[in-house]
């Protein structure tokens, strides 16, 4: 069975959300990619403290694809250091589960 992940990224703008997920959907290296509302970030960047207008993306995938996942992330991102974080899903349905499986490309 596969071990399916929830991968969480931070985009520059809404247009940049829009054709990563579009991308990865396409490429079914997701099942799915969910688009948020604008939020603001505050971080440390090159040693100052920085604040900017982010777009949240939730991805759905898999384990097996994790590499080539964030590897395409990275490709289409416009950040040198993007967020790419994932957490393996816990108490999924199993009809959710075996739709998400058939949507990817593993």
């Amino acid at each position: 069975m596969s071990e399916n992940l929830l991968v969480f990224v931070q985009c520059g703008s809404l247009e940049e959300a829009e054709r990563l997920t579009r991308s990865l959907v396409s490429q079914r290296l997701a099942a799915c990619a969910s688009v948020g509302a604008p939020v603001r970030s505050t971080y440390w960047w090159q040693g100052a403290i920085e604040t900017a207008e982010e777009v949240p993306v939730v991805i759905k995938s898999s384990r097996e694809l994790w590499t080539r996942l964030e590897a395409a992330i990275r490709e289409l991102h416009s950040y040198e250091v993007p967020e790419i974080v994932a957490v393996r899903m816990e108490g999924i349905s199993e009809p959710y589960r075996q739709w998400l499986n058939a949507s990817l490309n593993s």
